[in-house]
């Protein structure tokens, strides 16, 4: 990595300093005007000290020598290559090693009002909040753009509250920010280098029980945009898949141990009493392991708050499974009569695998719903 860089500002007039990084990439066009309309505008209005990074990340165009020229020619203002395209590359490099007090990104055309940055970094100033993300889709935006981009847009943040239990309302959105502690310690947790980073950053911080700020924004589209909407989103649609997909592993583990476990039991038990009886017993053992195997490793809840609440719910998915398990032996007695060790095995194998998938669908949504967690997990710190 290459870098043209001015020192942070030593004359601090709030004692805090906001990193804003404009992640670019063949952007001469309309890098010089937007960079000295930012420069300008904090220079004039903005209360605190600030820092603006230019970070190309593998332009083929001019923008890097257009860059360094800026950065040499106004104060506060630093450019940093990367040899490797993608937006969210740019933002981890600089991110994690920015000593700034908040840390924010702004895309390259402005499209936001910069009148809605101090709104944006004001309450991560404060410590009020950990994140803060523009919104245009919460009341009080004023949003111009095609329907094309419209459709996309809502498309997506449905699909991400559906999905992924978001609550914040436009992951999209160029216009974010974050206390330098709390995005550096959540980076290691995010995957993605290109456009999704910046919603899987949000989703780490939500699984974290982390305040995220909403400012809604004034937007005007950019119709020279050289962002691709509907890769973006696709690419963002893989984002989401990879996402969901973290949890099934450790989800599968846990679940063929405790199947494993529950058949062995079943079979010891099955020696000293009838069929239903001894389902039941094995099936309330393993299911209060699983809650609690799954509570710690898939779904990532420590802590003592909210938990004996989990396990009482847990045991209402258990008497689901109970229920699905103990009609699936009573059809095999009716209809074999007297049937063999083994033909209860096989039944119950199946039955479970039902039980298995309602299992985690309602421990997703219901038990360990991320809306949930992370209240427990601001009571867990407000009690310390």
């Amino acid at each position: 990595m290459q870098a043209l860089s001015q020192e942070l500002p030593t004359t601090r007039p709030h004692g805090q300093v906001v990193e804003i990084v404009v992640p670019v990439r063949n952007e001469q066009h309309v890098l010089e005007a937007s960079i000295r309309r930012l420069h300008g505008y904090l220079t004039a209005s903005f209360p605190f000290a600030f820092q603006v990074t230019i970070a190309d990340n593998a332009s083929t165009d001019a923008t890097w020598p257009l860059a360094r020229r800026l950065a040499g020619q106004l104060p506060q203002v630093r450019a940093v290559h990367l040899a490797q395209a993608g937006r969210g590359r740019a933002l981890r490099q600089v991110w994690s090693a920015s000593d700034a007090d908040v840390v924010a990104y702004m895309d390259v055309d402005l499209s936001t009002g910069l009148e809605a940055l101090l709104p944006l970094v004001a309450p991560l100033l404060s410590g009020h909040s950990d994140l803060a993300i523009g919104t245009r889709l919460a009341n009080g935006a004023a949003v111009v753009r095609g329907p094309k981009r419209e459709l996309v847009s809502r498309c997506y943040n449905l699909l991400l509250r559906a999905t992924m239990r978001a609550r914040f309302s436009d992951a999209q959105c160029g216009f974010k920010a974050g206390r330098t502690e709390v995005v550096q310690a959540l980076l290691p947790e995010v995957e993605d280098q290109a456009w999704f980073f910046d919603t899987e950053l949000l989703l780490a911080a939500q699984r974290g029980g982390l305040r995220i700020h909403e400012v809604p924004v004034d937007w005007v589209e950019d119709t020279d945009s050289r962002v691709d909407v509907v890769r973006t989103a696709l690419d963002d649609l893989r984002g989401m898949v990879r996402v969901a997909r973290q949890q099934l592993p450790s989800f599968a583990a846990i679940g063929v141990v405790s199947t494993l476990a529950y058949l062995g039991l079943f079979w010891l038990l099955r020696s000293v009493m009838g069929a239903v009886a001894a389902n039941a017993l094995a099936l309330l053992a393993t299911a209060l392991a699983n809650t609690a195997a799954n509570r710690r490793f898939t779904f990532g809840v420590t802590g003592r708050q909210g938990r004996l609440r989990q396990h009482l719910e847990g045991l209402v998915v258990f008497g689901l499974g109970l229920a699905l398990t103990t009609g699936a032996l009573g059809l095999l007695e009716r209809n074999a009569g007297t049937p063999s060790r083994a033909a209860e095995l096989a039944t119950l194998v199946a039955a479970n695998a039902a039980a298995t998938l309602l299992r985690f669908v309602l421990l997703r949504s219901w038990v360990f719903h991320p809306h949930r967690t992370a209240t427990n997990a601001i009571k867990e710190i407000q009690s310390r």
